[in-house]
């Protein structure tokens, strides 16, 4: 389409929605595709009845690490999503931050330790997630530093963000967000029972 038609197609948008009563999709070129599903049931946090919120049903293409993956929308459409809320370690030596976990010492071994649960957070997100369709629910078009799409990943209706705090393979990214709390009890567990990046051990 012409640049020139652009601003007729968007204005046929909007009448049409308005009087089929639906929402106007977002056509920015900045925003991801708006073939919208409906959210999940109540996913905390997310309403759905909130036009700001919004939920896709994608395809993972791409895992770039254990908190990073390129998906692909309805319309072929692919985007970087970051998981909210989660940050598994990094997965070379030189970009380990031990200061970001706390337990973990700012040693050889304990950088070694979270490059080592790097790359299982890595593995793991790809076994679970490479080629499957999932979830995508975002608070609207909220992006990160880096431009990426900001989101709970949903896998058959679990959390997946949530489980990689659960298992030990994230900590908790903290800033505020609706599932803030709930993401926090998960780590608090998980360094309880000492499990994934939560089990250094000095002596090992």
């Amino acid at each position: 389409m012409s640049v020139r038609w652009r601003p007729i197609a968007v204005v046929l948008l909007v009448v049409l929605a308005g009087c089929a009563g639906a929402p106007v999709p977002d056509v920015g070129t900045d925003s991801p595709p708006a073939d919208l599903d409906s959210p999940p049931a109540d996913p905390d946090g997310v309403d759905p009845d909130d036009p700001a919120d919004t939920a896709w049903t994608v395809t993972v293409v791409r895992v770039v690490d254990g908190d990073t993956m390129e998906v692909e929308f309805p319309n072929g459409e692919v985007d970087t999503v970051r998981l909210l809320g989660v940050d598994t370690p990094e997965t070379s030596a030189e970009s380990t931050s031990p200061g970001e976990f706390e337990g973990i010492p700012e040693t050889d071994a304990g950088r070694a330790h979270l490059r080592a649960w790097g790359l299982e957070a890595s593995t793991f997100a790809e076994s679970e997630l490479a080629g499957e369709e999932v979830t995508v629910v975002a608070g609207g078009d909220r992006r990160g530093g880096y431009g990426r799409l900001l989101a709970v990943v949903y896998v058959d209706g679990e959390d997946f963000n949530e489980r990689l705090l659960t298992e030990g393979y994230a900590r908790l990214y903290d800033t505020e967000f609706a599932k803030r709390d709930a993401y926090a009890a998960a780590e608090a567990d998980a360094r309880e029972r000492g499990v994934g990046i939560w089990g250094f051990d000095e002596s090992g």
